[in-house]
């Protein structure tokens, strides 16, 4: 499989991630519609397959309900800027694009809690003042964490379940 093949398969994953939440889309007429865009952007080319897939892996490690919203939030907004920059004349390009919208407005939390994520990146731990205000919240932070059930306890637990069988 390409590369843009499995970005194709991600956006559907992304789709059908959020259909499953609440939402109802036609998966069927997205599917042609995909598979229309695959034609438009001759994703059987093969420098596709160069470097792997771009979003399928990244997916792997997000594996609770909230991360994978937050994640995917971020996969929809990067179709969304990809779309900018298509032709919309077209109606499954502006099909796709019209349900790509839909699910971020619907899904706006992950996306708020991903620009936090990037916000915090972006901090200049080196800046003093950004210094004296972390050490003032040094405290919560640390109790926030103790307060924390820890993930790895639980997913041991899931990993017992399931060997028993």
């Amino acid at each position: 499989m390409t590369c843009q093949t499995y970005s194709f398969f991600v956006l559907s994953a992304v789709m059908i991630y959020f259909v499953h939440f609440g939402n109802s889309l036609n998966l069927a007429q997205l599917q042609n519609d995909i598979d229309q865009l695959k034609a438009d952007f001759n994703s059987s080319h093969s420098d596709v397959a160069d470097g792997g897939p771009i979003f399928i892996e990244k997916l792997s490690d997000w594996t609770e309900r909230n991360e994978k919203g937050i994640i995917l939030s971020q996969i929809v907004s990067r179709y969304l800027e990809m779309f900018e920059n298509t032709d919309k004349s077209k109606a499954h390009v502006r099909h796709i694009s019209e349900e790509l919208y839909t699910l971020k407005n619907t899904h706006s939390d992950g996306s708020k809690k991903a620009k936090d994520l990037m916000d915090i990146a972006k901090l200049q731990m080196t800046d003093l003042k950004i210094q004296r205000k972390a050490v003032n919240e040094l405290f919560s932070v640390l109790q926030k964490l103790v307060e924390t059930p820890a993930s790895p306890k639980r997913k041991r637990s899931q990993s017992q379940r399931r060997c028993r069988c």
